[in-house]
């Protein structure tokens, strides 16, 4: 007898790692320090507290079910930011907002993949894609990356067959960081369109990349909704992570089928979610440009304090958006790592196993610091205590 879906993959790594630290009594000098989680831990700003606070107040219709795609204004609010940041032309009917860009994600596949087909996706690869893929019975394929954790368009196109229906790319990357390079990008969506392929782009953390304009061209190609499916979130960009509010843009005739799927799952998105969506869009800009720069700059103190952990032996791998990627040097696997990490340092970030096919050696070597949520001072002791800590 087939096993039941949920049985078919894995137990999410942040539920997983929060049972390590159930019960335990830190040490009162030696506090937690939580670096395994990417997800903004503050309220959004007041202003946008108080948006959400009238919508709840005076609009009926935020009590009520709305379109499947998302509400008008902010599908159209969103289309034309998109068109601004990619300098191209996307319109409201190419752009649907779901409950989360998980859901993004899901919907995309629910509409392009039947049982048995293959997705190809970089590994280290973000957990929730590789568990969303196994329980939708579509086969993840893992494409390792290369040099400067990125991956490689030639080896990717050795791994299609008559069952691929898409590519996966991460940028900025979770769990490594990286940007991805605009001419990688184009290299992955030119083979997918030569094989008929879909080309997925999840940029929940665009808003967070050290580049200045458009991270690549794909919106300004004739046609690039019939090849690309560009994934976004508003829950880093504005705090909203409770409101679950994610984004997608791809062609009428995607949004069309996915449209099946969401009406089945939720119905429709967070009604006051997208009210605080939509006031972030047309009141946020500002802050929101404010809050890359200190993203930017915590980036800076990881590569800046470094060195004092590659005097120990550790290795960044990739580092940018909420992420460093790193490889530890002692001879234990990096699950067991962390664990001792918790008990002797005070410190709870991921292996790389989590992020990584079953009994992979990189993975046994590698860990991911999310430190969107660690001030400069937060990462000076984490350097601290990782450079003293020796299992």
């Amino acid at each position: 007898m087939p096993r039941p879906r949920t049985q078919a993959t894995f137990v999410s790594p942040i539920v997983e790692s929060r049972r390590w630290v159930a019960g335990t009594v830190f040490p009162p000098d030696r506090p937690l320090l939580n670096v395994s989680q990417a997800a903004p831990a503050e309220a959004p700003p007041e202003g946008l507290r108080q948006a959400l606070a009238d919508a709840a107040l005076n609009d009926v219709n935020a009590h009520l079910y709305g379109p499947v795609l998302g509400n008008d204004p902010l599908r159209k609010a969103l289309a034309q930011q998109i068109s601004g940041h990619y300098q191209a032309s996307v319109a409201p009917d190419q752009v649907g907002i779901t409950s989360g860009c998980n859901q993004a994600f899901a919907a995309a596949i629910a509409a392009l993949c039947g049982e048995g087909d293959e997705v190809i996706i970089p590994v280290p690869w973000y957990f929730n894609h590789k568990m969303w893929l196994d329980m939708a019975g579509v086969t993840a394929v893992p494409l390792h990356v290369g040099e400067g954790m990125l991956p490689d368009p030639a080896a990717a196109a050795a791994l299609i067959t008559e069952r691929t229906r898409a590519f996966v790319l991460v940028t900025p990357n979770n769990p490594c960081g990286v940007e991805y390079p605009d001419g990688l990008v184009r290299a992955f969506f030119d083979l997918a369109r030569a094989n008929g392929l879909s080309l997925i782009v999840d940029e929940t953390y665009r808003d967070f990349d050290s580049r200045d304009g458009a991270p690549h061209d794909l919106f300004r190609t004739a046609d690039w909704d019939q090849t690309l499916i560009h994934l976004y979130s508003f829950s880093k960009a504005y705090r909203l992570t409770g409101h679950r509010v994610g984004a997608i843009a791809a062609s009428p005739k995607m949004m069309f089928e996915m449209e099946k799927f969401l009406d089945t799952v939720t119905i429709c998105p967070s009604q006051l979610g997208q009210a605080g969506a939509l006031w972030g869009i047309e009141n946020l800009q500002e802050w929101l440009a404010g809050e890359r720069l200190e993203i930017l700059d915590r980036r800076a103190a990881i590569e800046e304090g470094f060195p004092a952990l590659a005097a120990k032996g550790w290795r960044l791998l990739g580092c940018g958006a909420y992420f460093a990627y790193v490889e530890h040097p002692f001879d234990l696997a990096s699950e067991d790592v962390a664990r001792k990490l918790v008990s002797e340092a005070s410190v709870l970030m991921l292996p790389g196993s989590m992020f990584m096919p079953e009994g992979d050696p990189e993975g046994a070597r590698q860990f991911r610091i999310a430190f969107a949520n660690v001030d400069r001072a937060g990462i000076q002791t984490l350097f601290e205590r990782l450079t003293a800590f020796n299992p």
